[in-house]
């Protein structure tokens, strides 16, 4: 039997690899001008919220003297914004499903609602109280998109070397405004003298009238914000700026599942929101927490607006150095959390003088408190940054959220123990 050559047609293979169609058009992407534009809008709201927030802890003095607010209705006010944070699986789940539209302007309609409800130029003080306490709570609810929706705003209209940086900047703008509360506040609301006669008041009808200018102000502005988001803030942009926005991503049910079972990001979560939330309420009532050592209503907002400046100001320059080096996330976190507790200790051991006899000065607590808001503060669009990359294809907006409502729920907790504790040992010792 002898061999005869083979056809052309016989040497060809009966399983051919998957080529795909050459006429398919690669995705394209495209970066919009616009989107800085949405982004000044989202930072925005953003920094009112803060704002709002942080209206009552600043000049905790002057409120007391005026609408006759006791510790414990400060220490509620500022719990308000946790509290708000409880719906926060609504507002996600809003979020995944109607686009960051609609769950950007309800928020901004309860923050309208409340800033409204606050500036209610009621006669009854103990009806004004309850207007001003529904109004922050409102202004809580917003909480949850405001907080949380910055990474997703960022993946959708933003490239990949420029995401990090808009990540640090929607996430820390409503720090900065907590911090311009502590600079507006006792700016513009005189403290009461303590005199008495008809000079109490003359200063108590005074420092009235510049609370409820504050308050209109607040209400105007809030106003504005929310009708140009209703005249213009789109979901997402008509071409997707890179692959990443534009890749299936898992459902709602799916990603909640996929969270509560990564323990790698369940201890990365528990590293953010201890110190982060701790340091959050701490801020809110910072004026009340150093009056005891003899720090001024004006010196206790000047550091609180230097440790969150501070913070959001480096936050933003290691976004940005972040953008170009991807593989030292960690390692930044771990020295910011080294320099943070160093500041905490120098600030712990300077408040108990009496124990360890260091000198207690106002450069010793400036320097301490604002090196722990730089250290703190400046960790969080980092910390953002690597919950994305560690849970992906897990939506931006619900790992966020899931991440920021654990922050609320440790300054809650610190704000709860505040009120029903240390209040009490507030009024023996001012």
């Amino acid at each position: 039997m002898g061999a005869v050559e083979s056809t052309e047609g016989e040497r060809e293979p009966l399983l051919v690899p998957f080529q795909p169609a050459t006429n398919t058009q690669p995705l394209s992407s495209r970066v919009y001008g616009r989107r800085w534009f949405v982004l000044t809008m989202f930072s925005l709201l953003g920094f009112m919220q803060g704002l709002v927030w942080n209206t009552w802890g600043p000049i905790q003095i002057s409120a007391k003297h005026v609408f006759e607010f006791s510790s414990t209705d400060i220490a509620v006010l500022v719990m308000w914004g946790p509290v708000g944070y409880l719906p926060w699986l609504l507002f996600m789940w809003l979020m995944d499903k109607k686009g960051l539209r609609a769950s950007l302007l309800l928020s901004a309609f309860f923050m309208v609602l409340g800033a409204a409800l606050r500036s209610v130029p009621l006669k009854d003080l103990y009806y004004r109280r309850w207007m001003i306490h529904g109004g922050q709570l409102l202004n809580g609810l917003a909480g949850p998109t405001i907080m949380s929706a910055g990474p997703l705003l960022s993946t959708t209209w933003f490239a990949p070397d420029q995401r990090a940086t808009a990540t640090a900047i929607a996430s820390l703008i409503g720090y900065l405004g907590s911090a311009c509360a502590f600079l507006i506040g006792p700016l513009a609301v005189p403290a009461p003298n303590g005199t008495v006669g008809s000079t109490v008041y003359w200063n108590q009808n005074r420092i009235g009238d510049r609370i409820q200018f504050v308050l209109y102000a607040e209400a105007g502005m809030i106003a504005a914000l929310f009708v140009a988001v209703l005249f213009y803030f789109p979901s997402r942009p008509p071409i997707p700026p890179s692959v990443a926005a534009a890749s299936q991503r898992l459902s709602y049910r799916s990603s909640i599942c996929r969270l509560l079972s990564n323990m790698r990001f369940l201890m990365i979560a528990l590293a953010y929101s201890v110190p982060t939330g701790v340091v959050a309420g701490w801020a809110g009532v910072l004026d009340m927490i150093l009056t005891p050592a003899k720090v001024s209503q004006v010196d206790a907002g000047w550091i609180g607006f230097w440790s969150i400046v501070g913070g959001c100001v480096f936050g933003v320059a290691m976004a940005r150095f972040a953008d170009y080096i991807r593989g030292m996330l960690k390692l930044i976190l771990v020295l910011m959390f080294a320099g943070a507790s160093l500041a905490a200790t120098w600030f712990t051991l300077t408040c108990l003088t009496r124990l360890t006899h260091l000198p207690s000065t106002a450069a010793t607590l400036y320097t301490s408190c604002i090196l722990v808001g730089i250290f703190i503060n400046s960790s969080v669009p980092i910390f953002l940054e690597l919950f994305i990359e560690t849970v992906y294809p897990v939506p931006e907006g619900i790992t966020c959220g899931v991440v920021t409502f654990l922050s609320n729920l440790f300054t809650g907790l610190l704000l709860f123990c505040l009120t029903f504790y240390f209040t009490a040992w507030l009024r023996t010792h001012i």
